[in-house]
């Protein structure tokens, strides 16, 4: 069986194209090529947008979609948190850039279990983590465009929000733990015949 290629797929996918265009122009030896790499990942950011809306708004979702897209979007952070370590060796940038990274990966193996559990509901997004991905985002656009914009001292203001957004990663890692330890703990107790099963607590 062949994966469904409809609108959304297409943009994700275009977002993971994106990727090798994005490490070139970082690395290009002229002044506008931080800028220009910033405007390619903010594109990635649209379609990321864009594929969420029409797969919501024109009933176009299928399991390789929802496969893809996270997939992509943590794809595209990983790279530009590498190429931002790799050009600027600070400690609280590479270990908000770990801390980040590693969140992601941790995250993703927890919600595979779960769902394998049949419990993936248990660990959905929470306000959190839409925060930490707004803060997250807004500070590799800075960081990536690196030159002031007018008065604005895009690079440092994009490094303050960058480690913001990693302490606020590892609140809404506590978050998702806490919640599947809780299902777990309701699932030994159901297994066990105490009741008929305790509340869900993650909501």
């Amino acid at each position: 069986m062949k994966p469904e290629l409809n609108l959304p797929t297409v943009l994700t996918l275009i977002r993971i194209a994106l990727i090798p265009l994005f490490v070139v122009v970082f690395f290009l030896p002229f002044w506008w090529a931080r800028p220009a790499a910033a405007i390619i990942f903010s594109l990635a950011g649209i379609t990321d947008w864009l594929d969420g809306y029409y797969a919501r708004k024109l009933g176009l979702t299928s399991s390789f979609g929802a496969f893809l897209d996270p997939v992509a979007d943590k794809l595209m952070v990983a790279v530009a948190l590498v190429l931002i370590v790799q050009t600027d060796h600070r400690l609280i940038i590479s270990l908000s850039a770990a801390v980040i990274i590693g969140r992601e990966i941790a995250i993703s193996a927890l919600r595979e279990w779960m769902a394998e559990l049949g419990r993936r509901h248990h660990v959905a997004v929470t306000g959190v983590a839409k925060l930490k991905t707004i803060f997250q985002i807004t500070a590799l656009i800075m960081m990536i465009f690196k030159l002031d914009l007018w008065i604005l001292p895009m690079y440092p203001l994009g490094s303050a929000l960058l480690v913001l957004a990693a302490a606020l990663t590892l609140w809404s890692m506590f978050i998702y733990l806490k919640a599947a330890w809780e299902s777990l703990e309701d699932m030994e107790r159901e297994a066990a015949g105490n009741g008929p099963g305790a509340l869900d607590r993650s909501e």
